[in-house]
C-alpha cells in the first residue's frame, strides 16, 4: 500500500505529451509558446515535456541524437532555446491553469554526461573498466545504483527543477529499471518542496505504485491493437480490463494512450495500428477509469511516423477537426463529478455488450451516470440495453441531442462508431 496520496485533480485530468524538437518548424520553447492557448482551449490538463535537457555528442545517434542520451540533468537543450525561454512556457502553462512535468531518465546517461568527469563511481563499468551500455543502447551508459551519493545527486537534480522553474511533477522514463527505494525516497524529499507533485511510471510493474500515482498500459494497448487486426479475441481485450481492475490497487491510476514517442517512431502511427478505431479508442481512453494521454500532433490527425534522432516537424494542417473532437473530450472529463469518483465509479461491464463483441460500460455516481458503447469491430453490431443502464433521458456528449435510454431498447452501431451518453 503506498504512503503516498494522489491529488485529487488527477481523476478527471489528462496528459499532453510534448515533442518539443518535432513540435514546430523551429523546434523551440518559444515556438511551442504559441500553441499553449489552443492547447488550453482543447482542454488539455498536464504537459508532459519530453527530455529537455543537453544531449550527449559522443556515441550519438543521428544529427541530433536521442532525447534521452542526457549530458546534463541541470540544463536545457541549447536546440530548444534557453532556461529563461522554458521557465516562460511554465509560468505560461501556470497561468492557463495547466500543469508541467518533466520526463526523468534515471538509469543512464550520455557517454559525455557532467558526472563521467567529476564522478565517474556514478556509472557501471565493465570487465576491461570502462563505462558501459544498458542492453544495445550504445549512445547511453549504465547508471550505478548502488551508489548512494549518485542518487542522491539525482534526487538533488529533481529537486532544482522544482524550486527554479516550479515544475508539478515527473513521468519517469523506464521506471523499473531503476530500483524502487531510489523513487520512493525521491517523493519524499521532492514532496516537501512541492505538495501534489505527479508521478507518472513508465511501467507496468504493480509494485511501483508504492512510489507513483500513474502508470503505463502496454498490455491493453497491445490488446487492443491485435484485435483491431483480427489477432486476438474479444475475450482478450476483457480478460485485460479485468486483470488491471482485480491486480491493481484501487487507487492507482493508468495511463491510456493510442500512440507515443516510442511507438509513433518505432513502430507505427495510432491509425496504422488501430485504423478506423483511432477515435473510438480515444473515447474508451477518456471515459474508463484512468486518466488519458495525447501525443503531440495527435488532434492534428499526426499519420506519420517521426524521426527520433532528426529533425521532422508535425504537419498540424493533416485534419484539424480533431481538435473539437479532443476538446469535447476532455472538457467533458474535467468536473465531471462521474469521472471525478474515480474507482468509486468503476465502469461496469454490459453483459448484453460484450456478448456481441462490443464494449459496453456504465458509470455512476449519486444521480450522475455516463452510458459509453464503442463498436471496435469490423462489422456493425446490435446492442440491446441491459437492465443495468437506468432508464431515462440522456445527453450525447458529441451531438448534444437527448437520447431516451429504456431497458430492452436496440441500439445499432456500425463499425468503429461510439456513442457516449450522460445523465445528471
Amino acid at each position: 500500500m503506498s504512503q503516498f496520496t494522489s491529488p485529487a485533480f488527477l481523476t478527471s485530468s489528462n496528459i499532453y505529451s510534448v515533442n518539443m524538437r518535432q513540435f514546430t518548424e523551429e523546434g523551440t520553447f518559444n515556438a511551442f509558446a504559441a500553441h499553449l492557448p489552443r492547447l488550453k482551449d482543447m482542454g488539455v490538463g498536464i504537459l508532459w515535456f519530453m527530455p529537455i535537457y543537453p544531449i550527449g555528442s559522443r556515441n550519438r545517434k543521428g544529427t541530433l541524437g536521442s532525447y534521452y542520451s542526457i549530458s546534463d540533468f541541470t540544463n536545457v537543450n541549447p536546440e530548444y532555446g534557453s532556461k529563461g525561454d522554458f521557465k516562460n512556457i511554465v509560468d505560461q502553462a501556470h497561468a492557463l491553469g495547466m500543469k508541467v512535468i518533466l520526463d526523468w531518465v534515471a538509469n543512464h546517461a550520455a557517454w559525455d554526461n557532467v558526472w563521467t568527469v567529476d564522478h565517474p563511481d556514478f556509472f557501471e563499468r565493465d570487465e576491461t573498466g570502462h563505462f558501459k551500455a544498458p542492453y544495445d543502447w550504445e549512445d547511453v551508459i549504465q547508471i550505478n545504483h548502488k551508489n548512494p551519493e549518485q542518487q542522491q545527486y539525482m534526487i538533488d537534480a529533481m529537486k532544482y527543477w522544482i524550486t527554479d522553474f516550479d515544475i508539478d511533477g515527473f513521468r519517469a522514463d523506464l521506471a523499473h529499471l531503476t530500483p524502487l527505494p531510489f523513487w520512493i525516497n525521491a517523493r519524499k524529499q521532492t514532496s516537501l518542496l512541492k505538495k501534489d507533485l505527479i508521478w507518472l511510471a513508465e511501467t507496468e510493474d504493480i509494485s511501483y505504485h508504492d512510489a507513483f500515482d500513474i502508470s503505463y498500459t502496454w498490455q491493453w494497448m497491445h490488446a487492443s491493437e491485435a484485435y483491431c487486426k483480427g489477432r486476438k479475441s474479444f475475450s482478450d481485450l476483457i480478460f485485460t480490463l479485468d486483470h488491471y481492475k482485480n491486480d491493481f490497487p484501487e487507487n492507482a491510476l493508468r495511463m491510456y494512450f493510442t500512440s507515443n514517442h516510442d511507438e509513433n517512431s518505432w513502430t507505427s502511427t495510432a491509425y496504422e495500428k488501430y485504423g478506423n478505431n483511432v477515435k473510438a479508442l480515444s473515447v474508451f481512453n477518456a471515459t474508463w477509469y484512468g486518466i488519458p494521454m495525447i501525443y503531440s500532433g495527435e488532434e492534428a490527425g499526426l499519420n506519420k511516423r517521426l524521426f527520433f534522432f532528426d529533425k521532422d516537424y508535425i504537419d498540424w494542417t493533416v485534419d484539424p477537426s480533431l481538435h473539437d473532437f479532443y476538446k469535447t473530450l476532455l472538457h467533458f472529463r474535467k468536473g465531471n463529478p462521474v469521472i471525478e469518483a474515480g474507482f468509486a465509479s468503476f465502469p461496469t461491464l454490459l453483459n448484453n455488450a460484450t456478448a456481441h463483441n462490443l464494449l459496453g460500460y456504465y458509470r455512476s455516481i449519486n444521480n450522475h451516470a455516463l452510458f459509453v458503447l464503442i463498436n471496435l469491430g469490423t462489422q456493425d453490431r446490435d446492442y440491446v440495453v441491459d437492465p443495468e443502464v437506468a432508464d431515462g433521458q440522456y445527453l450525447n456528449v458529441f451531438t448534444n441531442n437527448i437520447q431516451q435510454l429504456s431497458s430492452g431498447d436496440s441500439l445499432l452501431l456500425r463499425a468503429g462508431e461510439f456513442l457516449v451518453l450522460y445523465r445528471q
